[in-house]
C-alpha cells in the first residue's frame, strides 16, 4: 500500500504506526453495503488512469444519480459518453488497465477511493443499458478504502478545518476514537498493540 517515499514521509511526521492501522481496519476488497450507497447516489466522480509512459490523468466523469453501478460480482461499470475524441482515459485503459476511482460525497462529507484493473467495453448488453453511452468501463476493485472528507468544501463555504493564521481547527471526530488514538503521531507505542 506504500511505498518508500510515502514510508520516508511517514518516518518524519511519526505517521507510519497510523497509516498501518488505517490499512488494517478500513481497507477491503469487496465493497460495503455503505459503499454501495455512496457510490450509487453520486452524479460524478473522478477517474485516475495512467498512460503508456507512466504520465498519470484526471478525468471527470459525470451523470445521472445511478450512473456509476456495482454488479452482483462486486465490478464496478460506468458509461462513457459523447467527449472530445481524445479518449485519453479510455486510451490508458486499454494500454495498462489501471485505475483510480474517487468518489466524494459532500453531504457527508466523505470520499471513497477505488482500485482496480479496468476494461473498456464497445458493445453488449451493460453497453446498451446506458442510453447515448459509447463505451462502458468495468472496473475489478483491488482495493477500496474510505478517505477522510474533513476539507471537502460544502455549498461555496471553506471547511471549518482548513487552518489559517485566525482559525485553528477543531479535532476532527475520526481522531477521538479509541481504535485511531493509540496510533497518532506522538502517541506511546506501548498503547499501540
Amino acid at each position: 500500500m506504500y511505498g518508500s517515499g510515502a514510508r520516508a514521509l511517514q518516518g518524519h511526521f511519526d505517521s507510519r504506526r497510523l497509516a498501518d492501522r488505517l490499512v488494517e481496519i478500513t481497507v477491503h476488497e469487496a465493497f460495503t453495503d455503505a459503499d454501495i450507497e455512496l457510490v450509487a447516489a453520486q452524479t460524478s466522480f473522478y477517474l485516475s488512469t495512467v498512460d503508456a509512459e507512466g504520465w498519470p490523468d484526471v478525468s471527470y466523469k459525470g451523470g445521472d444519480v445511478g450512473f456509476v453501478r456495482v454488479l452482483d460480482d462486486g465490478s464496478v461499470v460506468f458509461p462513457s459518453y459523447d467527449g472530445n475524441g481524445m479518449f485519453r482515459s479510455l486510451g490508458n485503459i486499454e494500454e495498462n488497465g489501471r485505475v483510480a476511482l474517487l468518489f466524494v460525497d459532500n453531504g457527508r462529507p466523505w470520499r471513497i477511493r477505488v482500485h482496480g484493473t479496468a476494461m473498456v467495453m464497445l458493445d453488449g448488453d451493460v453497453v446498451d443499458s446506458y442510453p447515448g453511452a459509447e463505451a462502458v468501463v468495468v472496473v475489478t476493485p483491488s482495493r477500496i478504502f474510505p478517505n477522510c472528507g474533513r476539507y471537502i468544501h460544502i455549498d461555496g463555504e471553506v471547511s471549518e478545518f482548513v487552518p489559517s493564521a485566525s482559525h485553528t481547527p477543531p479535532e476532527p471526530e475520526w481522531k477521538k476514537l479509541e481504535t485511531i488514538r493509540p496510533y497518532l503521531p506522538g502517541a506511546t507505542t506501548d498503547s499501540a498493540d
